[in-house]
């Protein structure tokens, strides 16, 4: 369905007056506290240029096809910062900092034109993530439209990545260069890094091979290991490849080319078709787009699959980004149970686990299963290889979070609830921890919707603050020289570093999760435009809160801190997507609205309750402004 050219656009004005909520005040003073924290790790780290300080290289040894990501990774989410509220200066900071990384990249011949030379999409979906977030906080810039269709078009038909024929994409690490066969550019040889220890074998079958270990201490053999992998898994397709989805919904969004949606759906498609008939969606498939064809016929085994190194986590998170493009791209509500697949399939051998008796469980849950070491609670495998399901796990929260916010489907709210039931750690609870992911806060935020969790506001803003004012302390006595900054092997130090977080602000503003970290675009329920300053988040002063998500009722309240008066559009998705029918403020009867967009006016030192009603997904998704639309 798509909204009316001239679309109806309901005005709301805040009356009631009283002293800031509590949430409020915290919310706006985190907004400061990160505006003052980006520029402590930029003028740390970064040079003039924009550039991170870095007098290593990277591509070189067995490993140097890897590196790109984490160069990018350190600015990911600034620019998300910037569409909640945060200050022009971060926004043009990501901007100098991208380009200024994108030329150190291409200096050391990890990049093409712009784009990497050709690595797995796990890793690419990690470092696209600032250009995405760049292209949503400003989409007139015309070299990131450009530069947004370039890239795209690396993976359509006629590009060096896409075979159309059989509708795979070719090798398992690809880009710029096309297809990049095996996974080095140098030996043939694995393991290529002792850090691949705890992931065991990539294949489990193949004979006079038992351990990591064997191979570690013998290199002959390392090389013929090596040559079995690079036939096995170093060509045709493999399920992580769907992230690639994103990068063309991106140009999509942006030029409104039909070819680039058609291409995200004939890709996804292929998909849906190798898991037609069959349990579980298969990891693989081969140059003839064959599921097995590399692997004797197996369904699991391909680079970053079941098997090896992660399991679900690659899976799962590609196939809600490849589902979730689909969906957003032609309404069809049906590629979800794409997404759905994983994430049961393994629960359907979930069992009740004492998490003293397991050693895989990740750094993650540390905090929840504190003292409850021998408490059983729901684990599931998350991987699967000849022997069968293994690697027991807690299942990353964020996946089923992710899905439920997005289509809202009863069923996906079913299998959270299942999966708080059957854990033994509170779910309200809030841990400052802070993640790779700048994530691991689902549930108390679930909670919290779901009426349970009274306080989480500010329990998690406060957490927010705590964790930021960690990442300060670090910088302040990071050791490395900040004229030389790391080696090689330490350039995951700057994502640590990074004092920018925005889950507590994306949860508590937008009615979202964290982007899923592995190449999703952002996924946002509400979004909020300053009109009087005709930008993107919440204006000066200005805090927000979504408190109910039903599928068809959002509740937001929005509170003026300030003594000046605030104009705010509320935007129903982050692309524009959802269409409101109407909108109540505070107890008044609805009024009719009829577009994605509310007006609301927001007089010195006051607040408002809306009450939307709306339908998923029922206008069309676009990267323009609301004056752009509504004039």
């Amino acid at each position: 369905m798509t909204a009316p050219d001239r679309p109806r656009v309901p005005h709301v004005q805040a009356t009631r007056a009283s002293a800031p909520p509590r949430w409020a005040v915290l919310e706006r003073e985190l907004f400061a506290v990160l505006d003052r924290a980006w520029r402590v790790f930029s003028d740390r780290y970064t040079e003039g240029d924009g550039r991170l300080v870095f007098r290593d290289t990277l591509g070189q040894g067995l490993d140097g096809r890897d590196g790109v990501d984490d160069f990018y990774e350190a600015f990911f989410n600034w620019p998300t910062l910037y569409l909640l509220g945060g200050s022009t200066d971060v926004l043009t900071a990501s901007r100098r900092h991208w380009r200024g990384v994108t030329g150190q990249l291409t200096e050391m011949g990890m990049l093409v034109d712009g784009f990497e030379r050709g690595y797995d999409w796990f890793h690419q979906g990690e470092g696209m993530l600032l250009f995405y977030g760049l292209c949503l906080a400003a989409p007139e810039d015309r070299e990131l439209r450009e530069l947004a269709t370039r890239f795209a078009d690396l993976y359509l038909p006629g590009g060096p990545n896409y075979d159309p024929a059989h509708r795979i994409i070719r090798a398992p690490h690809n880009g710029a260069g096309g297809p990049r066969w095996g996974f080095s550019d140098h030996d043939v040889y694995f393991p290529w890094s002792l850090a691949l220890r705890p992931y065991g074998l990539p294949l489990d079958w193949i004979d006079g091979v038992t351990s990591f270990d064997e191979l570690a201490a013998d290199p002959q053999r390392a090389r013929a290991y090596g040559r079995i992998m690079w036939d096995r898994m170093g060509r045709g397709d493999t399920i992580v490849n769907l992230a690639a989805t994103s990068l063309v919904t991106n140009a999509y969004l942006l030029g409104g080319e039909r070819r680039h949606a058609d291409w995200v759906v004939e890709y996804v498609d292929a998909w849906r078709e190798r898991l037609d008939g069959r349990d579980v969606v298969p990891d693989n498939a081969g140059t003839h787009g064959v599921v097995g064809e590399h692997l004797e016929g197996r369904w699991y085994g391909g680079h970053y699959g079941w098997s090896w190194p992660h399991g679900l986590a690659p899976v799962g998170t590609a196939a809600i980004v490849g589902a979730v493009n689909a969906v957003l791209l032609t309404g069809d509500e049906g590629y979800l149970d794409l997404a759905r697949n994983p994430m049961d399939a393994v629960l359907d051998q979930a069992e009740q686990l004492r998490p003293a008796d397991v050693t895989t469980i990740t750094k993650r849950w540390r905090p929840h299963l504190r003292g409850l070491e021998n408490e059983p609670t729901l684990m599931a495998p998350m991987r699967r290889d000849d022997s069968g399901w293994f690697d027991h796990n807690i299942m990353p929260t964020q996946l089923p979070v992710a899905l439920w916010q997005f289509g809202r489907a009863a069923a996906d709210r079913e299998r959270i609830d299942h999966l708080r039931k059957a854990s033994s750690w509170d779910w309200t609870v809030v841990h400052t921890q802070r993640t790779k992911e700048e994530a691991g806060h689902e549930e108390p935020w679930y909670e919290y919707l779901a009426g349970r969790n009274p306080g989480f506001p500010e329990r998690m803003l406060q957490s927010a603050a705590d964790a930021c004012a960690q990442r300060l302390e670090a910088i302040e006595n990071d050791p490395v020289d900040p004229a030389v900054g790391p080696d090689a092997f330490g350039i995951h130090d700057w994502q640590n570093h990074n004092p920018v977080v925005t889950e507590a602000l994306l949860q508590l503003t937008t009615g979202s999760p964290q982007i899923l970290y592995n190449g999703a675009l952002a996924q946002m329920h509400l979004r909020y435009f300053d009109a009087g300053r005709r930008r993107p988040g919440l204006p000066a002063d200005v805090a927000a809160l979504v408190s109910g998500i039903d599928a068809d009722r959002t509740v937001v309240e929005l509170v003026n801190l300030g003594t000046a008066p605030q104009s705010v559009v509320v935007q129903a998705g982050t692309f524009a997507e959802h269409l409101v029918h109407t909108v109540s403020a505070d107890d008044q009867p609805p009024e009719q609205a009829g577009s994605p967009y509310v007006s609301v006016r927001l007089p010195g030192s006051t607040q408002v309750r809306l009450t939307l009603t709306m339908t998923l997904r029922g206008a069309t998704p676009t990267y323009r402004a609301p004056w752009e639309v509504t004039g």
